[in-house]
């Protein structure tokens, strides 16, 4: 997890936020244990009930389930369930954007697959040198 914290959201949020990024990227895995609170409030020199608060956040969303004395761990089917929102998200709220900028730059399909084609084989020729 990233040591930096952003002003514009509250650290408990920041902390969910990781976890479930760190979900999704397959980092953590389901049935793989969350840092324990002490851990994580230590390592990020965050007060424990702000990771615990995060942390519930994510018991709430069911995504991760307390075992009694042992700790947190990832749900069954939270990537599933995450990918699913995440997903409704983008086409949501960011695709409407990306399709305005599209549109008002002219671009044609073509153009957005052979653009995105052009800098990835002049990557190639830069690295073949």
């Amino acid at each position: 997890m990233d040591l930096e914290w952003n002003d514009n959201q509250p650290i408990y949020r920041q902390l969910r936020d990781r976890v479930v990024a760190m979900i999704l990227d397959g980092v953590l895995k389901e049935g793989d244990p969350l840092p324990s609170v002490r851990n994580v409030a230590a390592d990020y020199r965050v007060n424990p009930l702000t990771v615990l608060k995060g942390y519930q956040e994510l018991v709430d969303e069911q995504l991760v389930e307390k075992k009694r004395g042992l700790g947190m761990f990832v749900m069954t089917g939270a990537r599933s369930l995450l990918l699913q929102g995440e997903r409704q998200r983008f086409l949501a709220e960011e695709w409407p954007r990306v399709q305005a900028t599209i549109q008002r730059l002219g671009l044609t399909p073509e153009e957005l697959l052979n653009g995105n084609a052009k800098r990835r084989s002049s990557k190639t020729t830069k690295e073949e040198r």
